[in-house]
């Protein structure tokens, strides 16, 4: 699985990159950088800024296969390997997408941003809450409340429930998107998917704490 994320991961740099090169010459020297809700740009750098999220997915290929030697050793990712580095993928992914859009939108600036930025974060969750149901107890993905880490009773049943919330948030919010609805309704949406889970947590460890039923 390992051989196939640096390959799946080296397909998706490579392939930003080439998208990048083909319109950088018809970029202009100053490109809108940032921009807020309502899509208006509030924000311009060098058209070079471009290649930031590129430097951004390499970091992020090289670090994440060191991540598993760091975890101590009750929290490694042997038992999700595959999970793992599918989400690494995913999340490698989401930065090309990003870098791409920045280009669209200097080359195009018609394009509504906003919208399209939204678009990526709600398919990067729901992408990723579709696998959470398979993710044990770790230091560097999931729903890494002091509950989730200090019980695995609790971490399971979490990341059940954030599998659902999740990938369902992301439907519903991109289906919102589609039909017209705030920007900021579909966003609230979205957000409550990871959210909902970690208060979950909370609930259900004191649920077990004063049963008498927790354990490490």
């Amino acid at each position: 699985m390992k051989n196939r994320y640096w390959i799946a991961c080296s397909v998706i740099v490579l392939a930003t990159v080439a998208f990048t090169l083909a319109l950088y010459s018809k970029l202009p020297a100053t490109i809108p950088t940032h921009w807020d809700a309502a899509g208006n740009v509030n924000g311009y750098g060098p058209r070079s800024f471009v290649f930031i999220e590129t430097v951004l997915m390499l970091m992020l290929m090289v670090l994440w296969p060191a991540l598993p030697s760091l975890s101590p050793k009750r929290f490694t990712v042997d038992s999700f390997d595959a999970t793992y580095w599918h989400i690494g993928v995913i999340a490698v992914a989401l930065l090309g997408y990003l870098q791409c859009v920045i280009v669209w939108g200097a080359y195009s600036p018609s394009m509504p941003i906003n919208r399209a930025l939204f678009g990526g974060l709600a398919m990067f969750l729901g992408l990723v809450g579709n696998v959470m149901g398979k993710v044990r107890r770790n230091f560097w993905i999931g729903i890494r409340t002091p509950w989730t880490l200090a019980n695995e009773r609790v971490w399971y049943s979490t990341h059940r429930l954030a599998a659902k919330t999740m990938l369902g948030g992301a439907v519903l919010s991109l289906a919102g998107m589609f039909a017209g609805l705030p920007l900021g309704l579909c966003l609230a949406v979205l957000l409550a998917g990871p959210i909902l889970p970690a208060v979950y947590s909370l609930i259900f460890y004191k649920r077990l704490e004063r049963s008498g039923h927790l354990e490490a």
